[in-house]
């Protein structure tokens, strides 16, 4: 497998739509609380990112009150 296809198939899902949801909370507002354009957070909840900081996780996961875990799911 190439790395181009590797990234593609990360098995990962990034599921900010539910947590904001949840809360009430509207992806500008987590941009405001996190730091982080809108256009970057839509490439996390669409999975199209290749990586993240361990800092953006954190602020994301600080602004939305949830764990790593709830936030980061496998997506077999």
């Amino acid at each position: 497998m190439s790395p181009a296809e590797d990234d593609e198939l990360s098995g990962i899902h990034c599921r900010p739509d539910e947590l904001l949801a949840e809360r009430g909370m509207t992806i500008a507002r987590l941009s405001e609380f996190v730091g982080v354009s809108v256009v970057n957070l839509s490439i996390l909840k669409n999975d199209r990112a290749r990586a993240i900081r361990y800092s953006t996780l954190s602020a994301i996961c600080r602004a939305l009150d949830c764990e790593v875990g709830a936030l980061l799911v496998r997506a077999d």
